[in-house]
């Protein structure tokens, strides 16, 4: 990968998951995680999330699907943070919650419904559509 796909990682990831949480991850990094923080940037955020074939909004509607299915929860507090960045609704984020319940189950969506509530409240109303 080059540069550019970093560079471009690092700008998409920072648009999504907001300024303040990739500078703590990165003043966070040490020798022994910095080639993870350096994948994370190049493929998850330089190759997949800057893809055409999706826009952002189904990109976090996916990515929350897929953290609450595998209970990911501290993952799935920052998506929905990212999810209102990318332009998706208090009611359009519990939709997606209320989809999951009927394929990951009822007590897993229930948690879902709860870390977004607190989550969703804690934003300020200038960061939230």
């Amino acid at each position: 990968m080059t540069d550019d796909t970093h560079d471009r990682g690092m700008r998409v990831r920072r648009e999504v998951l907001g300024a303040a949480h990739v500078d703590r991850a990165e003043a966070a990094k040490t020798p022994f995680t910095a080639d993870f923080q350096s994948l994370i940037t190049r493929y998850a955020w330089g190759e997949i999330w800057t893809r055409p074939g999706l826009d952002r909004r189904a990109r976090s509607i996916v990515t929350l699907t897929a953290l609450l299915a595998n209970r990911h929860w501290n993952e799935f507090e920052m998506h929905v943070r990212a999810a209102v960045r990318n332009g998706l609704t208090d009611d359009e984020i519990a939709e997606v919650i209320l989809q999951s319940a009927i394929y990951c189950g009822v007590p897993v969506a229930n948690h879902a419904f709860a870390l977004a509530a607190r989550v969703l409240a804690d934003i300020e109303p200038r960061d939230h559509p």
